[in-house]
């Protein structure tokens, strides 16, 4: 089935895109968009591990644990690592876990779907003990667990969920007021718009100013984008999230950290370009879940703005021109972020581990 949706090119780089992304196309020199993505299994759970954590079974670290391991934090107060999502996905937090990393780089989940930062920031506040007492109170559990640790030598979890408690402490302090996302002026909170995930997107851009490391927003809470029944449900969705990636993108460059900011955007695999026809469809205008050959984006951080890289057959059904599996993708962020790929390893269970198993190329020509 023809896309029922019209493509047009944009900017000085013609770069083609959906009509249902008005305002992100205006974007569009800012775009990398990588069109040979590939995967290995075309189910959900093992495709947003892959896309998560470097493998299609659960029990490895994600992306945002890999990162805050190698690179640290530059914000004591906070998490090194958020996700924003008004709920759970699926495999909920198997997408963020920290796995056999210390637990100290196991993301933070936050709920979207509320817009206060008490709300957001559940117990944030201690109704009884003023921050002096519970300074206090550390101060007699910090003696207590290192003459603990004295005995027992070195504890890497134990250090780790110490050190949890110590940033949930510290928290109290910047957290309410970096959620109060009513700080922006109406006219940026209008160009986010009252979507949870507009909303997740605006919290994003005050983490990363505040120096959290790396923060994820997911899209709806059970695979909104899943068109099995009629692909025509995309140009909704897109409503709700063409302005607010733009609007992203565009305050990034105003507040001066595009260069130094990567975006990601894009999903655990693709469509297929025929419709999907089971039987079980009430609408025979879906697709089905296609791993063979889809696109992601990137902008900023280092990455060429305006630019396709890769294409899939004539069907738009298999990648065929410089394909990019998905530890590809995984090599060249690490790479964006400073780290090289094949030596951020962890030693656990008898071997060293990365985020990209045996495999991964950093994709040289997307490179500013």
């Amino acid at each position: 089935m023809k896309s029922p949706l019209s493509f047009a090119r944009h900017g000085q780089s013609g770069l083609e895109i959906s009509e249902i992304f008005p305002k992100l196309a205006k974007r569009a020199d800012d775009l990398c968009v990588i069109r040979s993505m590939h995967s290995d299994n075309g189910n959900h759970g093992p495709s947003l591990l892959m896309m998560n954590c470097g493998h299609n079974l659960p029990g490895r670290p994600s992306m945002g644990s890999w990162l805050t391991y190698g690179l640290g934090t530059d914000n004591r107060n906070l998490p090194g690592f958020v996700v924003l999502c008004p709920g759970y996905p699926v495999l909920g937090p198997q997408l963020w876990d920290s796995a056999f990393l210390p637990a100290t780089y196991q993301g933070t989940h936050l709920l979207t779907k509320e817009s206060g930062p008490e709300k957001i920031l559940q117990n944030i506040r201690n109704a009884k003990l003023s921050l002096g007492e519970q300074e206090r109170q550390l101060a007699l559990l910090d003696r207590l667990n290192a003459g603990y640790l004295q005995q027992l030598g070195h504890e890497p979890q134990m250090e780790a969920s110490i050190a949890s408690m110590e940033v949930a402490f510290r928290m109290q302090t910047e957290a309410p007021e970096i959620f109060n996302i009513t700080n922006e002026s109406e006219k940026v909170r209008a160009r986010y718009g009252d979507h949870e995930f507009g909303r997740g997107c605006l919290m994003a851009l005050r983490l990363a100013e505040k120096g959290v490391r790396m923060v994820q927003v997911y899209f709806g809470n059970f695979q909104p984008w899943d068109s099995h029944d009629d692909i025509r449900v995309h140009s909704k969705l897109a409503q709700a999230a063409d302005g607010p990636i733009a609007a992203l993108l565009e305050d990034l460059k105003q507040r001066g950290m595009f260069d130094d900011t990567l975006v990601v955007i894009g999903s655990e695999f693709g469509r297929t370009p025929m419709i999907q026809n089971s039987g079980l469809e009430r609408v025979g205008n879906g697709r089905d879940h296609n791993v063979h050959g889809f696109t992601t984006v990137l902008a900023g951080g280092g990455v060429k703005g305006g630019m396709a890289y890769g294409a899939t057959d004539e069907f738009g059904y298999k990648a065929v021109e410089n394909k990019v599996h998905v530890h590809d993708l995984q090599a060249t962020i690490l790479h964006l972020m400073g780290l090289d790929h094949t030596r951020l390893t962890y030693r656990y269970s008898g071997r060293d581990y990365r985020l990209t198993d045996v495999g991964g190329h950093v994709v040289k020509p997307v490179l500013a």
